[in-house]
């Protein structure tokens, strides 16, 4: 027996996230009946339906995808742009792992495993993703200080950050440098050099945990391998378990 939510998850359908805001709008049944308590717990022996449609149970699929500018992150797009699902030939429910802009190229994972997005992108998890960044003006040590520190930005603090490979263009007046963040909030990256006056003119995710880019181009999809997975499980537990030992010791 396993909470309701969290077998919706497993089958791919969505986030455990969304699947408890599913419960609680009452949009799902076990065995015909409504269910909106969230810790309701159930088996796939039982018969459970989300909108009236039964749970498929998918086997679970990951991809590392290397997302072209001008690609949405999304399974499906109102004003009929490409998403990323386009790119990825399988019949499975898969969804992104988090988002990138419209305007930001690089890494994403795509997977039906619910239960492995919502652990990779909890903030408790500190999955680190990081970025090639280049913009305008010169970035100086002073600024890169407080951006590592962490700044406040509508009215929260900003995780501690790394940046490093910092080279300037004098020519465009620009600089180019990797930066290493934990969190993924909405345009956090752009919003965060335009607090010093530091406009994104183009930011692109080389890594995930411990996924890379490497050997693919634009477009391209691959597997996300055994080890790979493994590891970005036991990363995400580790780091849940330093951030519970923090908030013991405060």
């Amino acid at each position: 027996m396993e909470r309701i939510q969290k077998l919706i998850a497993q089958s791919g359908l969505c986030s455990r996230r969304k699947a408890e805001s599913l419960i609680e709008e009452g949009r799902v049944k076990v065995n015909g009946e409504v269910v909106m308590t969230l810790g309701t717990k159930a088996s796939y022996k039982d018969t459970i339906s989300v909108d009236d449609k039964p749970l498929v149970i998918e086997e679970k699929e990951y991809y590392v995808f290397y997302k072209p500018e001008g690609t949405v992150s999304t399974v499906d797009d109102e004003k009929n742009r490409k998403t990323v699902i386009d790119f990825i030939d399988t019949s499975a429910r898969i969804f992104p792992v988090g988002r990138l802009d419209y305007d930001t190229s690089g890494l994403l994972i795509l997977t039906n495993d619910g239960d492995f997005t919502q652990r990779m992108i909890h903030p408790r998890n500190r999955i680190e993703k990081e970025y090639e960044v280049t913009v305008k003006g010169f970035l100086r040590k002073p600024t890169s200080k407080k951006v590592e520190r962490g700044i406040r930005l509508d009215g929260e603090k900003t995780a501690p950050a790394r940046i490093h490979r910092v080279e300037y263009n004098k020519e465009k007046e620009t600089s180019k440098f990797n930066l290493v963040v934990t969190e993924g909030k909405y345009r956090h990256i752009r919003r965060l050099f335009e607090h010093f006056d530091h406009e994104v003119i183009k930011l692109k995710r080389i890594r995930f945990g411990i996924v890379t880019l490497d050997g693919l181009s634009k477009g391209d999809v691959r597997n996300l391998k055994p080890h790979e997975l493994k590891q970005l499980h036991v990363i995400a537990m580790k780091n849940a378990q330093k951030n519970a030992q923090r908030n013991r010791r405060k």
